[in-house]
Order: structure tokens, then sequence, then C-alpha cells
């Protein structure tokens, strides 16, 4: 065999190697597998975490804001709008009274049939209730609540923050109180005892009649002003106080008062879209329990907004939105 095959640069060369081949061999490290999870016997490949949905979420909440609120020249003139849809609701906590609202809030009409009953069974509020609870459940708390960007962007003013524990979880406990009591037990003592519709919530508590639906018109109609007692006075300091708490408080309405989440929130099991865990990916590390700044005790528990924060801090990837009949994925204790 003729040695320039073997020694091209003669018996006492070194053979030659393609660059593209020495490159690789002298800097090229060794491929390593992906890392990987073993969980329940198994090896899993370890993806990466799903993006947070921050920016899509907030597009969505301000779109859902400008829905319900479309008839903006009401604020100009400081008229409600009486169009032929604003008998329906809309799923949000959106005050009915609101200059921009094209639609009803679904706690006013609810209490308005109560205050019907027994003359008028509430077929349509129950109906839109089931409906809306269980296609979507808290995803409208999430998504498509006004009050809810509101005080998401409070939050954001740059002070010190409260952070969760275990007072917090015991008050968000309140919230069903103020649906058993002003919702439903006022509306329909005033109804069946007295004969009077008093929509309890809507006339002593609701922060979101008040910004959204006292103050514009009190701005615009002076003669409102003038109409205005003691109760719009405890109505202003009840809502000032809240937004102040919202400032250092994650959603504090939502988490402690707001009735319409604690009606949403007795779907979080039945809800056909909803935050879930793939628990064959869930190693139960805790990690988006204590990220999340609602009073969860797991992913998609009655307290959870949906709005999915968590799949982004899961080192698994096994949080995500998906769509269907589920089980129950007590996950993340």
């Amino acid at each position: 065999m003729d040695s320039k095959q073997i020694y091209p640069n003669g018996p006492g060369g070194s053979p030659k190697v393609p660059p593209t081949a020495a490159r690789g061999s002298a800097h090229a490290a060794p491929k390593t597998p992906a890392p990987s999870l073993s969980h329940a016997g198994k090896s899993l490949a370890a993806p990466a975490p799903r993006p947070r949905p921050g920016l899509r979420r907030r597009c969505i909440q301000l779109a859902a804001a400008l829905l319900y609120n479309a008839n903006l020249p009401g604020f100009a003139r400081g008229s409600i709008y009486q169009g032929g849809i604003k008998g329906a609701c809309v799923p949000g906590l959106n005050c009915y009274s609101c200059p921009g609202a094209i639609g009803a809030c679904p706690l006013g009409a609810l209490q308005n049939a109560l205050c019907a009953l027994p003359h008028k069974l509430p077929l349509y509020i129950a109906g839109f209730i089931l409906l809306a609870g269980g296609a979507l459940g808290r995803v409208i708390c999430g998504f498509a609540c006004p009050f809810g960007l509101v005080q998401e962007l409070l939050y954001k003013l740059p002070v010190k923050k409260l952070q969760k524990g275990r007072w917090s979880r015991r008050l968000s406990r309140l919230k069903y109180v103020v649906l058993a009591v002003f919702v439903a037990a006022l509306p329909l003592w005033y109804a069946l005892a007295r004969g009077v519709p008093v929509p309890a919530f809507c006339k002593y508590i609701c922060p979101a009649g008040t910004l959204e639906g006292g103050f514009p018109l009190m701005a615009r109609r002076p003669e409102y002003r003038a109409l205005a007692g003691a109760l719009f006075g405890w109505k202003t300091l009840l809502c000032l106080a809240i937004l102040a708490a919202c400032v250092f408080i994650y959603r504090a309405f939502c988490r402690f008062l707001c009735p319409l989440g604690a009606i949403w929130g007795l779907f979080s099991r039945l809800a056909l879209l909803a935050v879930r865990v793939d628990k064959d990916l869930c190693t139960r590390c805790g990690l988006c329990v204590r990220q999340c700044k609602m009073d969860i005790r797991h992913v998609g528990d009655h307290e959870c907004i949906q709005c999915g924060e968590c799949a982004g801090c899961c080192p698994t990837g096994a949080i995500s939105f998906s769509f269907g009949m589920h089980s129950d994925t007590k996950t993340g204790l």
C-alpha cells in the first residue's frame, strides 16, 4: 500500500483530519442526556416550565372591562345605559349603574330575583350562574372581572406588601358570610317579611358600585350630589378603605369580601375550563402554593382565581389550562 495513502504528509507526519472533526474532538463536550425526574417508579424527562400568561391575561382583562363598559358616551353625559341588552348579565363584577355598563351584574340580578320571590321564580339568573360557573368557574375572576383588574393595578404601587398567612386564610371565609347574609338572607327577609325589595349587598357594601357608578354619576350630576346622604358617605369610606387595602394586600376584596367570587368558587371542581395539574409530572414540591398570592391549599381549589401564574414556576411543567371534565387533583400541598 502506498505510504502516501496512510501518511499523506509523509511517513513522519500525522494523518490528516478534516477541520470539522478536529474542532469537534478538541472543543465539543460530550453530549449528556436531558435531566430527568424519578416519580412513582418512572423516569420522566423534565420539560421546561411553561411561560406565565401575564401579558396575555392583562390584555384579556382590559378587553373585558372595555366590553362591559362599551357605552363610553355615558361617562360624559352622566347617564345610565338603558338599551335592550342591559338586562343580560356579564360574568364579572361590574355595576349596573356604571354610566358605561351595557349589561347587568350577576349579584344585582340575583338579589333582585330573590326580592321578587315567591311571585317570580329566578329562572334566568339561576340558569346564567349554572352556565357561567359550569363553563368557567373562577376563570372569570382571573380574566374577566373589571374590579379584579382594578385591585391588581393598585397592588403594583411600590410599597411594602402584607404577605399571606394563617390570618388571610381565615379571613378568606368571610366572603361566604357576606354571600349568605347580604346577597341571600337580607333580600329574602325584606321581600317576604316587609314586601320591600332591598338588594342589601349593592346598597350597603359593593365598592364596585361606588367606584364605577356612584363617583362618575356624582361628578356629572349635581342633583345626585344634593341627594347624597349618610349611606353614600358610609359606602365612600368603605370603598376607599378597600381600595387602600388592595395596595398592600393582593386582591383584598376578592379574597375576603367578594360574594361573586364565592359563587364562582363553588364550581371549582366542576368548571370545564380550569388550571389543572398533571399528576404524572407533579412532584408535590409545593412551589405553586407558596408562590401563589391567593389563599389556596392546592392548585384549582375554591380560592384559586385560575390566573395560571403558577404554570411559570412549576419546575416540571405539570400545570396548564385544559378544557373538559377532570378528576380532583389535590397537588402542591
